[in-house]
């Protein structure tokens, strides 16, 4: 049996979807696309944030920070993915696969609490709206996503240090990425003890982050049930829809991943949750955040008639 330590000397071979060897072509073509439109999305919410003072709330503050994000998921997975289906490179060097381990459950786990401060402003803005600017102070929207990076990173450091704290055996990995699930499968003892410790890390930085929004969400519920008019109510519901659907989106595949122990993951499947979370759900958050929204597609219009207009 070949342990950690000669992993670390040889790296990893990323199987990916060499079991489709037929589908790579139309993956490649399809992820390219979706990766295209992920940068040019999130990087034009970036800009128009910063650029048109009308975005500069705290909704769009946290947006900002949400496409950065997202920005920086694919950046860590698609470029190595893209070489990966065109048959250039399967393999990953031991501390590579180390870096993205830690940067992808960072990454996640700053976006669980994120949407926890994305929730806390939507309660403000339905709940309390003639206290909206008080609750809502730029210092304290500074504060949560200061929070949201220091706990991703944390928690990302723990459960990075349990698995490396694991021996391995084997060089063959069945993802497109060095994903925990599939590097506990590796394990060459057994990981009773470690998958209990990495299971409450997760609950912490994924079941109480999603508890608090439910909560949110419930009191939200209930104050647009007392709105009396059909108008009031879709308009308060309208302010909502864009992040429930992307508090769905990330929690339901984040769930699916994590929240099982390791010998029920189905690597197969786990490789096509993971191939939506970390490439279709970036290229849709601009899309949902922007799609039936005016104050972005005004900023836009605004931002393009300046520099029209500087010409």
């Amino acid at each position: 049996m070949e342990s950690w330590n000669t992993s670390s000397e040889e790296g990893f071979i990323l199987l990916g979807f060499s079991d489709w060897p037929h589908l790579e072509p139309v993956f490649f073509a399809f992820i390219s696309i979706f990766y295209s439109l992920t940068l040019f999305g999130n990087t034009v919410i970036i800009i128009l944030s910063q650029l048109d003072l009308r975005l500069h709330t705290p909704m769009y503050y946290f947006l900002c920070h949400l496409s950065f994000l997202d920005l920086c998921y694919t950046a860590s997975t698609v470029p190595q993915l893209l070489v990966n289906l065109s048959g250039l490179d399967r393999t990953i060097s031991f501390g590579r696969c180390v870096a993205q381990l830690f940067i992808m459950l960072s990454l996640g786990g700053i976006e669980c609490v994120l949407l926890v401060a994305m929730a806390i402003d939507r309660y403000a803005a339905v709940c309390r709206p003639l206290h909206y600017t008080t609750i809502m102070h730029p210092l304290l929207c500074r504060a949560l996503v200061v929070f949201s990076w220091v706990g991703g990173l944390i928690n990302s450091l723990i459960q990075t240090s349990l698995v490396m704290a694991m021996p391995l055996c084997g060089h063959q990995l069945n993802h497109f990425f060095c994903e925990l699930p599939v590097l506990l499968k590796l394990a060459c003892e057994d990981t009773g003890g470690t998958e209990a410790n990495l299971f409450v890390a997760r609950v912490i930085i994924l079941v109480c982050p999603l508890v608090l929004i439910l909560g949110s969400y419930a009191h939200i519920a209930r104050a647009v049930l007392n709105i009396k008019s059909t108008a009031g109510r879709r308009k308060a519901f309208g302010t909502c829809a864009s992040h429930l659907i992307v508090v769905v989106l990330f929690y339901g595949s984040a769930i699916s991943t994590y929240l099982q122990p390791v010998h029920r993951y189905s690597e197969g499947e786990g490789k096509f949750v993971a191939l939506f979370y970390t490439v279709v759900t970036p290229m849709l958050n601009p899309l949902i955040y922007t799609l039936r929204n005016k104050d972005v597609k005004g900023a836009l219009w605004r931002v393009l008639g300046r520099g029209t207009d500087s010409k």
